[in-house]
């Protein structure tokens, strides 16, 4: 077994903002573990929130080449137990090799991991994301993508205006994300004008840390909570029940697809909705979130659309669903 790794920098079509970020360039590493004629794919992105530069994720990758290459076909999920002491908290870097593990592995059994875990067929349609902008300026950013369901990233001094705004050019499902920057108060007050507005639901409006404010939240606020920066790892899905809706899953957050699909069979046991996000990633990382569409209730996905030197292919986008290849594996192919 051999582990290669590439450096990408996304470029993103428009300047993407957000309550605790700003940015025109994502970086991203691509992993390549290759097996003679077989190779499986993974990816992880930098992230300054997490404190994951990409310095960070090669070293962990560097660090841990001998017992990547050592992989010999075991289960992924098996030989995820095997890397995670390995890796500890670098759960980015963990992501892409646990990723790449399942797509060799399936295509070693010549199969989509979607028909290896026994769950085939298509999912919720995907959200295109709307950055902080001005208000004209994220109007014509919707407007130049037509799409049926909207993320729109709030956080700001004029958040109903913008929503009120966006309303006004359109029919289409609307989502928010504060990405942390409300208060309790303002949230229970947003939701009752966001509801009129026909938002569907509010993703983490409040500071990861904050249950208390979160517990006012869920007995009050009008519209449904979802969990992304407080739902993290397995550990995080029993904490928020009571306190949220539903989760956002991240593969590189979590660790990986392995960990991904306990919190998603913990999260069905507790009634909670499930979402799985992306981190503005290229078709590398799409792909693996496309195999788990049949499995859950909401999609963020649109991390390919939203760059415009995407080094994989695989999935493309239509009429709000992202379609994947009937494919060994993810179905993707790394351009370089």
């Amino acid at each position: 077994m051999e582990l290669k790794i590439h450096t990408h920098d996304l470029r993103l079509r428009h300047t993407f903002r957000i309550a605790h970020d700003v940015r025109d360039i994502q970086q991203t590493v691509i992993v390549e573990l290759r097996d003679g004629g077989l190779v499986g794919y993974g990816e992880a992105t930098a992230n300054k929130y997490y404190g994951r530069p990409i310095e960070s994720i090669i070293e962990a990758l560097e660090e841990n080449r001998a017992l990547i290459e050592a992989y010999d076909y075991q289960e992924p999920e098996a030989y995820w137990g095997t890397l995670k002491p390995a890796f500890g908290e670098r759960n980015f870097g963990l992501c892409a090799i646990d990723v790449a593990i399942h797509d060799l592995y399936a295509r070693k059994q010549g199969v989509s991991l979607q028909q290896l875990w026994g769950k085939k067929g298509t999912g919720p349609n995907t959200c295109y994301t709307i950055g902080i902008d001005t208000v004209e300026k994220m109007v014509a950013k919707m407007l130049e993508f037509p799409w049926p369901v909207y993320k729109v990233k709030l956080g700001t001094d004029e958040d109903l205006k913008i929503i009120r705004e966006l309303r006004s050019h359109t029919d289409a499902i609307f989502r928010v994300d504060a990405n942390c920057g409300w208060s309790a108060e303002e949230t229970i007050s947003n939701s009752k004008v966001l509801r009129e507005l026909k938002v569907e639901f509010i993703e983490q409006p409040l500071p990861a840390e904050d249950w208390e404010g979160m517990k006012s939240v869920h007995q009050e606020a009008v519209l449904p909570i979802v969990a992304d920066e407080s739902c993290i790892l397995p550990s995080d899905v029993s904490r928020c029940h009571g306190y949220y809706h539903g989760i956002n899953i991240k593969l590189m957050k979590c660790g990986g697809l392995t960990p991904a699909l306990g919190m998603i069979r913990q999260a069905r046991q507790l009634g909670l909705q499930i979402m799985v996000g992306c981190m503005t990633e290229s078709s590398v990382g799409i792909s693996a979130i496309g195999q788990l569409l049949p499995q859950i209730d909401y999609v963020d996905m649109d991390g390919f659309m939203l760059i415009d030197n995407d080094p994989g292919k695989g999935p493309w986008a239509a009429n709000g669903q992202v379609e994947i290849p009937d494919s060994p594996g993810t179905g993707v192919m790394y351009l370089g």
